[in-house]
């Protein structure tokens, strides 16, 4: 957004009163300031200060214990710079007031390599200097549930009052009842320049899945899902409702999802995983090699959480397994039919939990890697790919930190310093998590053992 427009745009909204000015973090949190709406300008043509560490904080908002961002270094700050992204309204508040995201330079101008937003725009360019250009959508699955107890339960519907009890897939009685709701955060999207698509009932209680349009963009389409989450969440607290993107927030439903769809294209707009037939070029193929080669050691920038790994089980309509099909859901990497024209990869790993920005560098680097080195894939499964002999993604969240850890591509995707802060912040999660005994282990040892 230019500086002529985003003047424009704050003169014909005369009743707001602040700005946020944001980063996301390792997290997929957004952190930042309030501003009153004077500084709007002034901070996108000068950027504005926050400390380096913020990008790195853990779940709870607290320093990573002996990172180097903070102690050794004074806990310095850094730049934040305007990403470009137009500004946005947020409306659901009790003031209408603007979001303006940001990434984070050093003190010398140089992008900051632990800020998440530029590890992907790092991939981007990798691709732009080979003339192709990668194009994205997500669909992102979520649950609205009732937040009145200590823990959740699927909302009472807005029509007949009664709490849903049931799974509602594909459900148009489950879309009309929330339709206020699903209306508010198609004008939201749409106010905010985020290019939803359709909308279904899920398979859970409350589960609902939108999907965005393709866009020719790898860090509009992180940017949208980032943003997306957020006025989901706003939203549903305008209705009444709590909006979780938990990966399982029921152990007895359905997870919820990150999919990735992707083709690349080059210079003219050709599509170049199209052949004519379902089988998809040999870039296709090389690009699937990556992503299977890079799978295992990238699983925690998918599944980043302890609650990940609940939806990662064999049978509950998640990958477990390093494998890719055409036209099979049980796969990690589907090949969806339909015309050759639109010839794609679906990657079906990330829960939607996780940090859209570190989903697409994963994915996109992972396949850029498979590309750079002629890579082939194994054969494509068919049938349920639960049931056979497969490598199989990390089995919890220790392992798949240490995977990404020592991982021997990670640092060809990601710079060596949002390695150690991912995993210096995931370990220290870890340790917290390990130190608490659920009520579920005091009710069935306390008095067993």
């Amino acid at each position: 957004m230019t500086k002529s427009k985003i003047r424009k745009w704050l003169q014909e909204r005369p009743e707001i009163e602040s700005v946020f000015a944001c980063v996301c973090d390792l997290n997929g949190t957004m952190r930042g300031k309030r501003l009153p709406i004077e500084k709007a300008k002034e901070i996108m043509d000068d950027g504005l200060r926050m400390p380096l560490s913020v990008l790195s904080l853990d779940i709870w908002g607290e320093d990573i214990e002996n990172s180097e961002l903070v102690f050794e270094t004074g806990d310095a700050d850094g730049i934040c710079d305007y990403t470009g992204r137009p500004i946005v309204l947020v409306n659901w508040t009790s003031r209408p007031s603007a979001l303006v995201m940001f990434w984070m330079e050093t003190e010398d101008g140089q992008p900051f390599p632990g800020d998440p937003r530029h590890a992907l725009s790092n991939i981007v360019n990798r691709y732009k200097a080979l003339g192709l250009t990668p194009v994205v959508a997500t669909e992102l699955e979520f649950y609205i549930c009732d937040p009145s107890g200590a823990q959740p339960l699927p909302p009472c519907s807005p029509v007949t009052g009664k709490r849903l009890d049931s799974d509602g897939a594909m459900s148009l009685d489950e879309l009309q009842h929330f339709d206020a709701f699903l209306n508010d955060v198609y004008d939201a999207c749409h106010e905010q320049g985020i290019p939803a698509d359709a909308a279904i009932s899920e398979n859970g209680a409350g589960q609902f899945e939108i999907n965005m349009v393709h866009v020719a963009d790898p860090l509009q389409a992180a940017d949208d899902a980032v943003l997306f989450k957020r006025l989901v969440h706003g939203i549903a607290r305008k209705h009444g409702f709590a909006a979780t993107f938990m990966a399982k927030p029921y152990g007895n439903r359905s997870g919820s999802g990150l999919h990735v769809h992707f083709s690349l294209v080059d210079e003219n707009g050709v599509n170049l995983f199209d052949n004519g037939g379902q089988e998809g070029t040999p870039l296709m193929l090389h690009a699937v090699a990556g992503l299977l080669e890079t799978m295992q050691e990238n699983t925690l920038t998918f599944a980043p959480h302890q609650n990940s790994y609940r939806r990662l089980l064999p049978g509950a309509h998640a990958p477990t397994s390093v494998a890719w099909g055409y036209e099979n859901r049980t796969a990690a990497i589907r090949i969806p039919g339909g015309s050759h024209k639109a010839r794609r990869i679906e990657h079906r790993v990330a829960g939607a939990d996780a940090n859209p920005y570190l989903v697409l560098t994963s994915i996109l680097g992972g396949a850029l890697i498979g590309i750079e080195r002629k890579m082939q894939p194994m054969p494509p499964i068919t049938g349920d790919a639960y049931s056979q002999k497969l490598d199989h993604l990390p089995l919890d969240w220790a392992t798949a930190i240490q995977a990404f850890r020592n991982g021997k591509h990670v640092q060809s995707v990601f710079s060596k310093r949002l390695q150690t802060m991912l995993v210096e912040c995931k370990l220290q999660e870890l340790k917290r998590f390990s130190r608490h005994v659920t009520d579920f282990e005091y009710d069935s040892y306390l008095e067993s053992v």
